[in-house]
């Protein structure tokens, strides 16, 4: 039987690139909250309700993301570019003025202005190679009307 091996990482990436997704900021409490931008995000289940999004356990988040007890996952409207690379840039205060945004049910960081906002209680968390898969529970929803930012081929789109 032949050896199987992994494609390359770049080659990967490059496969990727070509699937569109929605765009979400993920926020979590703590002494100070945090908070990134991902296009892993997914319904999962209807019964029960289940969502997924997936964190690289070398990120910033990760060890608030790896306690927290809940989440905030904030569906972007295309109007919010600017938010999601705020969230996407390391380094920075990503919660520091004029951003908007408030505590939440279970002091989860809401965001101003989503098109959708869920605040999850963490269900599970599973590591996959260098990620973790967090599973929640939506415990919390609000939505308004609007377009989706997507993201494709490394930049964001206007879903229209």
């Amino acid at each position: 039987m032949p050896t199987r091996t992994p494609i390359e990482p770049d080659l990967f990436r490059a496969l990727l690139r070509r699937h569109a997704a929605g765009v979400v900021v993920i926020t979590a409490p703590g002494a100070r909250p945090v908070g990134f931008t991902a296009t892993s995000f997914t319904s999962v289940s209807l019964d029960p309700p289940l969502v997924s999004f997936c964190l690289d356990r070398r990120s910033s988040s990760w060890p608030a993301l790896r306690s927290a007890t809940h989440v905030g996952v904030h569906v972007l409207t295309e109007q919010q570019e600017e938010l999601a690379r705020r969230f996407a840039t390391s380094g920075i205060d990503r919660f520091a003025a004029p951003l908007r945004w408030q505590p939440g049910p279970y002091g989860v960081p809401v965001l101003g202005g989503a098109l959708a906002v869920l605040v999850c209680r963490v269900a599970e968390r599973v590591h996959a190679g260098d990620h973790a898969i967090v599973l929640g529970e939506p415990v919390h929803g609000e939505h308004s009307d609007g377009a989706p930012l997507l993201y494709h081929n490394g930049r964001y789109l206007k879903a229209a």
